[in-house]
């Protein structure tokens, strides 16, 4: 049977899109079906509490940085068996980068490819009648792109809650649901976003609750009702996932490194490359028996101290990089540079693999899309290979050093930004998080 989705975004970020589509997610699973969830956009956090409320791994689906056949499969992939597939949206429903329509990174890209309705999450907190008039906008913006309802949230009172539906009903439009404003359903926060899932303290009571809610205050049954057939517009395969960095791929795991992009990881075990988890943070060294090391991003920044302080890990990686590659992303490019500054402002040891020196305490935010050609070989590709991908980090890069540079990089719109990264022997990093190849 062909798998039925939704979509669940809002206007603009900030709306309480995922703690809505988490409640729906940990309801409609505790009701007993079979619930699937991807999420719009590069995002390492929120797949993360998809996967903790339904019980099983989400995706991310990137209409910029994944080509359409990609996009294709890890849909149809994520939603094989289910009865319902939700894709929590990203930013404001229409906002992406600039370019061609339905490759702009948009979560409206998603719901014209996939034919896919979309509920919309409304912060009224601040409005009335007035949110009518929003919702008039969003639903005759695209007509690529249907709106099946929208869910109220940050409701003050039953008069707020009645004067708003009414005027948006009045429209054709249905209110699938009205959650009142609560702190105690809010999730934490940190410079990056939401503070991960695995960090969470009590993330099964949150949940409970959240479904609690949902059952309450959301029509479970119209938003069940309202999901679409799952369409595509071309044929499916995953060979633009990049391609595993070696047989057998040492991969920090613990909670300094964990923005590993599971179709990547997915990607790689199916071509049959072996997954070894090591932790970095229990001062172990990459296994002996891998071919390679890859150091995805995290919040080393956080951690600074204890990896200073993990000689054995430091030491082993050091050993495995004298004949074989070591990877670092983002954090893990920090990790294997000669020093980390934290936000304290106190400057920590690295591994000292490669020059350069970086701070959290001089913050400075880099985010966006970028496109990355590579200046050598490497475990990422060929000289030359061009990859799509994002950056996202608040550290800023100290002392370059004087090793060979990684890549150069691309803005979304395609104006060079420079050179990134280094190269030292087997030893490469970046800023950048790789997504996909460039086709």
């Amino acid at each position: 049977m062909t798998a039925r989705g939704i979509i669940i975004a809002a206007p603009h970020s900030g709306a309480g899109k995922t703690t809505v589509t988490l409640a729906v997610l940990a309801a409609l699973t505790r009701r007993g079906l079979s619930v699937r969830a991807a999420k719009a956009g590069p995002d390492y956090i929120d797949p993360a509490y998809h996967a903790a409320a339904i019980g099983s791994p989400s995706v991310n689906l990137d209409s910029w940085a994944m080509p359409g056949s990609l996009l294709d499969y890890l849909a149809a992939q994520a939603a094989d068996g289910a009865d319902i597939f939700i894709i929590e949206g990203v930013m404001g429903l229409f906002d992406g980068a600039a370019g061609t329509a339905g490759q702009r990174g948009a979560t409206a890209d998603l719901a014209a490819r996939f034919g896919l309705p979309v509920v919309l999450v409304l912060d009224v907190s601040r409005q009335a009648q007035s949110a009518a008039a929003v919702v008039r906008g969003f639903a005759s913006h695209d007509p690529a792109v249907q709106i099946a309802g929208v869910i109220l949230n940050r409701v003050a009172s039953e008069r707020h809650r009645a004067l708003v539906a009414d005027a948006i009903e009045a429209l054709g439009i249905a209110v699938l649901g009205a959650v009142p404003r609560e702190a105690t359903l809010a999730l934490p926060e940190r410079h990056l976003g939401l503070v991960q899932a695995g960090e969470h303290a009590d993330l099964d009571a949150l949940l409970a609750r959240l479904a609690a809610m949902a059952a309450r205050h959301i029509d479970l049954n119209a938003i069940v009702i309202a999901a679409a057939p799952l369409g595509a517009a071309g044929s499916a395969n995953r060979t633009a996932a990049l391609p595993p960095p070696g047989q057998r791929i040492a991969l920090a795991s613990d909670r300094a490194f964990t923005f590993a992009y599971p179709h990547l990881v997915n990607a790689w075990r199916s071509a049959g490359a072996e997954i070894m988890a090591f932790s970095p943070l229990a001062d172990e060294p990459p296994p002996e028996s891998a071919d390679s090391c890859w150091l995805p991003g995290g919040y080393p920044e956080l951690h600074a101290d204890a990896l200073a302080a993990a000689r054995r890990f430091a030491d082993g990686l050091r050993q495995f990089s004298q004949t074989r590659p070591v990877h670092g992303e983002c954090g893990g490019y920090m990790v294997l540079g000669a020093s980390l500054e934290d936000a304290a402002g106190i400057s920590h040891a690295m591994t000292g693999l490669l020059g350069h020196a970086t701070s959290f305490a001089k913050r400075k935010l880099h985010l966006g899309y970028r496109s990355a050609r590579l200046l050598s070989d490497s475990v990422l590709g060929g000289k030359g290979a061009v990859l799509r991908g994002h950056e996202f980090h608040y550290a800023s890069l100290t002392a370059a050093g004087n090793d060979e540079a990684f890549a150069e990089l691309c803005d979304a719109e395609g104006s060079t930004l420079g050179k990134t990264g280094g190269r030292r022997g087997r030893v490469t990093g970046t800023f950048f998080h790789a997504i996909a190849t460039a086709v």
